[in-house]
């Protein structure tokens, strides 16, 4: 590594939490040109850093027993790092040889994800966050969608648990108003991204626009990695507060998260916007305490507000986009 300033940066162990981070590590790969990376994460968020610029090595950390642990000491000891970025807020980093260590502190009640990730560094500007893709991602990806003119709507209508699911015939409502013959995205294709619970709603998708309108990813066909390759390809996109939307937003389309017994306040797509029906998140702890139950508690969000959102923001970055052409 003569000549390079190595920098470790244990990635948080959840997904989601771990691209709201990403602009960090971004960040450090823009601004020091010099530095090589190596990258801890869990088996759910280290694929997401796998094509990171001048990545040295990408350590997947099984489990959080003792052994595991110690086999990622043994990989990494021996090495004086420049810098050691640790997301985790772990005494482990403060064991390792370094000239600078920035750890993650407590969540703050009501502070974005995003804006935590950037105090690390004491950054006064807050990037964004960001996922690299790298050629053969891409690649893998313009196989599926087809390279065309017409407009996309991006769909993640899944999530893992009933509390956050919005009914799927609201998003059937939400792609046939924008993508329909009268709608701003007229004429284009909806593609949905997530996992196996996404499929009813894409199924109805299906059934409420023109025929081969709609390209199914969800499931097991592409990893969250790919899925930005996708989304990047997207005018808009339009989902639960998931993984798939902090991905949405990661790959620069505008994206409109929905929200409920969630806090948008931290979770909210950055750069993007969020939408929620007339109840808070302490509405809804009042009735399941520990946001646990079988409820449907995103049924109170009408589908007529979320196309009102998808409109304004359509027509928002759509006069940003003429501003800056001027």
């Amino acid at each position: 590594m003569t000549g390079r300033f190595p920098i470790l940066y244990l990635a948080e162990a959840e997904a989601d939490a771990a691209v709201m981070s990403s602009g960090v590590l971004a960040y450090l790969v823009e601004s020091l040109p010099n530095a090589t990376f190596t990258v801890v994460g869990s088996p759910e968020s280290a694929p997401l850093f796998a094509d990171t610029p001048r990545l040295r090595k990408l350590i997947v950390l099984e489990k959080e027993g003792h052994l595991e642990w110690l086999n990622l000491w043994s990989q990494v000891q021996s090495v004086r790092w420049g810098l050691i970025v640790d997301m985790r807020g772990t005494t482990f980093s403060g064991k390792l040889k370094r000239q600078k260590r920035a750890v993650r502190g407590q969540d703050e009640p009501g502070v974005h994800a995003v804006e935590l990730a950037a105090r690390v560094l004491h950054l006064d500007d807050i990037p964004a966050p960001r996922l690299y893709v790298g050629d053969q991602t891409r690649a893998a990806v313009d196989a599926l969608i087809p390279t065309e003119t017409t407009p996309i709507l991006a769909v993640g209508p899944g999530a893992e648990w009933m509390g956050k699911v919005w009914p799927p015939e609201r998003y059937a409502l939400v792609a046939a108003a924008l993508v329909g013959d009268d709608g701003p995205l007229a004429g284009g294709r909806v593609i949905v991204v997530g996992e196996e619970n996404a499929r009813e709603a894409a199924h109805l998708i299906r059934l409420s626009l023109k025929r081969n309108r709609v390209i199914e990813l969800q499931g097991r066909r592409l990893t969250p990695l790919q899925t930005v390759a996708a989304l990047e390809k997207a005018d808009l996109y339009v989902g639960a507060d998931t993984l798939w939307t902090q991905l949405a937003a990661a790959s620069g389309t505008p994206a409109l998260g929905l929200f409920g017994p969630s806090d948008d306040r931290v979770r909210g797509p950055w750069g993007g916007v969020s939408v929620r029906g007339p109840r808070t998140v302490d509405d809804f702890r009042k009735i399941d305490p520990k946001l646990n139950q079988a409820f449907q508690h995103m049924n109170d969000l009408p589908a007529d507000r979320v196309i009102r959102a998808a409109k304004k923001l359509l027509a928002e970055r759509a006069t940003v986009s003429d501003v800056a052409s001027v």
